[in-house]
């Protein structure tokens, strides 16, 4: 039975995003994993200091799909010719 605790909380920490927050006091950098509704909510760095901000992250993917070419993607202009603008 304890095993399907540990199973249960390995998948709500992976149904919680990570937010990424700065201390404006010590400067130190920290994650967090919590629930969409609370990435604004105020937080305190691991130092204990409260002047917390939250950091715009970004994500960068690479790679091909399997069994796809590293060809142009078709299509083009704007909004990747959908419109005909390209």
């Amino acid at each position: 039975m304890a095993h399907l605790r540990r199973e249960a909380a390995a998948v709500r920490l992976w149904a919680v995003p990570r937010y990424e927050y700065r201390c404006r006091a010590c400067g130190d950098t920290f994650e967090l994993n919590r629930p969409m509704a609370e990435s604004s909510a105020p937080c305190a760095c691991p130092q204990g200091h409260d002047d917390t901000v939250k950091l715009l992250s970004t994500v960068s993917v690479g790679g091909l799909a399997s069994g796809r070419s590293a060809g142009p993607a078709g299509g083009g202009g704007c909004c990747g010719g959908a419109c005909g603008c390209g």
